[in-house]
């Protein structure tokens, strides 16, 4: 009998974990899209919470706001007020760590389902690269898709001002800005 491989083990060992319900409003223009919640994102119930996280300073930068001085809850108010929705391409994984590339068992949410509930919406973005293995389901629900650079700190190889371009692209085109 061979013996298990270190990620059989990981896989075996990780606790089955659920992410965060979506952020959206009938009004949303634009759909961000992330893979799963970090560690500091599930255990304070809040999306992008990592202190070294881009997304809501980079957000608040293309709203003219500084997000990171306001409470979550008044982030999640001005967002959804401005066209914003957030959430992730997987409900639950298994996964030890925060790494994307540890993501072992997931499920994915129900974005075709999400995405009837949205009139308004213009463009689904994905954060990333593991979210963006998604696009083949979210290329047919008949809405604009793109992938943006990630905002995670994993991802040192994009400076802020590079992502912030690309980022005001996907702003644009769903007229958040």
């Amino acid at each position: 009998m061979p013996c298990p491989s270190h990620s059989d083990s990981v896989h075996l060992a990780a606790p089955l974990l659920r992410g965060l319900a979506p952020i959206v409003h009938p009004g949303c223009r634009l759909l961000v899209l992330g893979s799963f919640p970090g560690q500091a994102s599930l255990q304070a119930q809040q999306y992008y919470a990592h202190p070294r996280n881009q997304f809501w300073p980079l957000v608040g930068d293309l709203f003219g706001l500084d997000l990171m001085r306001l409470p979550y809850a008044l982030r999640i108010e001005v967002v959804r007020e401005r066209g914003l929705g957030i959430w992730d391409v997987y409900a639950q994984c298994r996964r030890a760590g925060s790494l994307d590339s540890a993501i072992v068992d997931a499920q994915p949410n129900d974005l075709p389902g999400l995405i009837v509930r949205l009139p308004a919406l213009r463009l689904v973005a994905h954060n990333g690269s593991e979210s963006a293995r998604a696009m083949r389901i979210t290329r047919s629900l008949g809405v604009e898709v793109c992938r943006l650079p990630s905002t995670s700190p994993a991802n040192a190889s994009w400076s802020l001002e590079r992502k912030r371009a690309a980022w005001r692209e996907a702003f644009v085109a769903a007229n958040l800005i």
